[in-house]
């Protein structure tokens, strides 16, 4: 049997203890994304919770929480990423681990919902996997989420208890406009996405946006039919906005046309980076200058394409679990 301790070595704070005559708050983290964790105790100055994960040869997992949590306010991280049926796994006996060690309230820090992509019925017979991914967190004793760029807002609606939906755009939008790019056009993957490039065209000074308008093949997952783009993109800058970059066949094949209509610079912009697949040789062979991602999951050094650029949220989840364990608004971080 090999164990993994998850263990922060830090000077303690105050926090840890009390924060305002609140309950103590203490974080842990699961093994999805342990230096995002790592970070985040980092901004709140918190030591990262004593945890053992040990799995077992036959693969199921056995979690030991190494020290009291009797009472306190928990945050625990962790994106259900690849391998997604582990870390959901992990997380569940996880939250339950916590309940029965009489934790007050459990918050899951979810940097990205696998399975989102099934919030609903596309065909008969067909499950809505994000739904029953949403009971089982909530039946294990989760009180609250904290999600980042969820890829449907509707799966919020999906859980029993409250949920806090973050959005990486301020951290996206501040590093594009340090690049002082010009003749800026926020582009829509898909008629899906506009809602999305329109509030990200507003934080750069109200820039135009367009939108490919595509064909997904539903026989074939993951390869898609490009037909036109709506907007005007010659010889503008290009930047195609999406929530996440999977198997970049969207991506790839709206970046052809848009290079082919006339697009003088065209880059990449998503919150989580899955980079699954093909997208590695894809991205590498394609149109695009830039690809930018946040580190809201893990990318293997063999897996990151050549132009990737990633940005750290970590910031932003430490100030909404600070703002959540004092009561504070979330949405006026947005504001």
């Amino acid at each position: 049997m090999v164990e993994t301790v998850i263990r922060k070595e830090t000077k303690v704070n105050p926090l840890q203890t009390t924060m305002n005559g609140k309950r103590p708050v203490k974080i842990f983290s699961g093994r999805a994304n342990i230096p995002l964790a790592e970070s985040i105790c980092n901004h709140l100055d918190l030591p990262l919770g004593r945890i053992k994960i040990s799995p077992f040869l036959d693969g199921e997992l056995y979690v030991q929480v190494q020290e009291s949590v009797r009472g306190c306010d928990v945050f625990l991280i962790q994106p259900t990423c690849t391998p997604v049926n582990e870390n959901i796994m992990e997380l569940l006996i996880i939250i339950d681990a916590l309940k029965r060690a009489s934790a007050e309230k459990i918050t899951i820090v979810m940097p990205y919902f696998g399975y989102g992509r099934q919030d609903r019925k596309a065909a008969g017979r067909e499950p809505i996997t994000a739904k029953l991914v949403a009971d089982l967190l909530c039946r294990a004793g989760t009180t609250r989420v904290l999600a980042l760029d969820l890829h449907a807002t509707q799966i919020m609606g999906f859980f029993d208890v409250l949920v806090d939906h973050l959005f990486a755009t301020p951290v996206l939008v501040k590093h594009i406009q340090s690049l002082n790019l010009k003749d800026l056009v926020i582009v829509s993957p898909d008629v899906g996405g506009v809602q999305r490039a329109r509030a990200f065209a507003k934080k750069l000074n109200d820039a135009p946006i367009a939108i490919i308008d595509k064909r997904r093949i539903h026989e074939k997952q993951n390869i898609v039919e490009v037909l036109n783009i709506i907007g005007e993109i010659k010889g503008k800058t290009c930047i195609v906005v999406d929530d996440m970059i999977d198997s970049a066949g969207t991506i790839v094949k709206g970046a052809e046309l848009l290079a082919k209509e006339g697009a003088k610079e065209i880059l990449a912009c998503a919150t989580h980076g899955v980079l699954s697949g093909p997208a590695k040789e894809r991205l590498d062979g394609s149109s695009l200058s830039t690809i930018i991602i946040t580190n809201s999951i893990p990318v293997l050094k063999e897996r990151a394409p050549k132009k990737l650029k990633t940005l750290d949220v970590s910031g932003l989840l430490a100030e909404a679990i600070k703002r959540i364990h004092l009561d504070d608004s979330v949405s006026e971080m947005f504001e």
